[in-house]
């Protein structure tokens, strides 16, 4: 097959100006209107579970796979896929996981039972690990590193987190007015959308060579990270303790270290060991898989907290919830001048601190009240979210050559998309754990239900201060990104 060595369309200029011209604008609107649609993908039916499960004879301990069919191929695949973009055309594969996502989100809307649901939500996670990578490898492609790149990786990273936080209120006010099928079909009509307008607006990328594809590192990579969010995902439902999560564990465990000796003997690595020994793309990766992660889980526990605690109406939530989304829009849209002015390095780490410190605030929330404080808090803490949202992306995949941009946004979009799908299965594990002890001790609901919310931030806080320290330290004496 020919290569395309065609240079890409002049959508950026490479001048240092950060203005983007009104093409580089939808290109921008493009790429992180595909970013919106996953992210909401993540979060959208966690309020309809019963519903859905009820429509379609779904038992309540089946209910989880609802979730876990869509995190399985969605965080799988995202490092194979993000290097076949990089011989194939990250254009070409970007337009086939849209398409495949958008089917797959007719099927599930259609679903007449159990098993064809769930093999749309399967489909929907591959279209999911396809589209992500891509879509960030023609981002850091088309915008010129400096002031551009990082206003786009800013308004990409605002998008994405605010994608979570929506679908977490849309999914309820949706299906309360039209039905669980109303929420597979809103995806199914974004991502018509999205391929209306993205043939004729997105430029080809590609590897200037085609080498070969690792396979025997494609396939233990791949199934690492299935067994690792399968042991998760479980464990979040049923505990730690069943047979199935901890040989899963222990698979996934074993199956990435054997990655690890796979590619550091490997002539065309999946990944590149020695781009994972550079400090940036290392302690950057780390602090966007604990920010994502972290931040994710407090949208979880607030929403336990205000509903099942405080007892607040889904209206009344998504109103705490959409101050936050406006904090966080906020902190996108400044992030790129921070950056400017102080460098990733140091905009990582302060996210990080403000996000760690606004979590261990919401320790102070009680039985009877607590709303303003979540609100508050939170909405801070969003802030500090977003700042290392960008930072981190910026740090990771600054200084490399374009063709290491599909493996370096892999790594990025690896660490988003494994810290939403991980997050909440830890520490809602830990949260429930301590809810069903209290329980036993006599506790009422509201007070267990408090006291394993509070221990679910609490280690939340202390996980984002400790990475915050060791980025800190890791990152000494470097000033990443602008």
């Amino acid at each position: 097959m020919a290569i395309d060595t065609s240079p890409a369309p002049p959508v950026v200029a490479a001048a240092p100006d950060p203005s983007l011209s009104a093409r580089a604008k939808l290109v921008l609107l493009v790429l992180c209107a595909a970013q919106f649609i996953v992210a909401l993908d993540f979060s959208i039916l966690n309020v309809a579970l019963p519903v859905l499960g009820s429509d379609l004879g779904m038992g309540q301990a089946d209910l989880q796979w609802a979730v876990t069919a869509f995190a399985l191929p969605s965080g799988g695949f995202l490092l194979l896929f993000g290097r076949i973009g990089d011989l194939l055309g990250r254009k070409r594969l970007f337009l086939a996981g849209m398409a495949l996502f958008t089917l797959a989100s007719v099927l599930a809307t259609l679903a007449w039972d159990p098993a064809a649901f769930l093999a749309g939500r399967t489909l929907q996670g591959l279209g999911a690990a396809v589209i992500v990578p891509t879509g960030m490898s023609l981002l850091t492609t088309t915008f010129a590193e400096g002031p551009q790149r990082e206003r786009a990786l800013g308004v990409s990273g605002t998008v994405l987190s605010l994608g979570f936080t929506v679908g977490m209120v849309l999914g309820g006010v949706m299906t309360d007015a039209l039905g669980w099928r109303s929420t597979m079909g809103l995806l199914a009509v974004a991502g018509v959308a999205v391929l209306a307008l993205a043939p004729g607006l997105l430029p080809e990328s590609r590897h200037p060579q085609r080498p070969r594809i690792d396979i025997p590192g494609a396939v233990t990579v791949t199934g690492g990270l299935l067994a690792l969010i399968y042991a998760l995902s479980s464990a979040a439902q049923r505990g730690f303790g069943g047979a199935d999560v901890l040989v899963s564990l222990v698979a996934g465990v074993l199956l990435l270290a054997a990655f690890v000796l796979v590619e550091s003997r490997a002539a065309q690595p999946l990944v590149s060991l020695p781009m994972l020994r550079r400090r940036t793309v290392a302690w950057g990766n780390l602090g966007g898989l604990v920010t994502f992660s972290m931040m994710t889980t407090v949208v979880f526990l607030l929403t336990l907290y205000l509903q099942e605690v405080l007892r607040l109406s889904a209206f009344r939530t998504g109103l705490v919830f959409g101050v936050q989304g406006a904090f966080a829009a906020g902190a996108g849209i400044v992030a790129p001048r921070v950056i400017a002015r102080f460098g990733a390095r140091n905009t990582l780490v302060t996210g990080l601190a403000v996000q760690a410190v606004c979590t261990a605030v919401l320790l102070g929330l009680g039985v009877r009240s607590g709303a303003w404080l979540a609100l508050v808090a939170a909405a801070i803490a969003c802030v500090g979210h977003m700042w290392a949202i960008v930072a981190y992306g910026v740090t990771v995949t600054s200084g490399l050559p374009d063709h290491e941009q599909g493996l370096a946004t892999g790594l990025v979009t690896s660490s988003q998309q494994l810290g939403i799908t991980v997050g909440i299965p830890l520490l809602s594990a830990v949260s429930s754990a301590r809810t069903a002890d209290l329980k036993d001790g006599g506790a009422s609901f509201a007070e267990a239900t408090l006291g394993g919310v509070r221990l679910g931030l609490g280690v939340d806080a202390a996980v984002v201060a400790v990475v915050a320290v060791l980025i800190a330290l890791g990152l000494r004496g470097r000033r990443a990104g602008r």
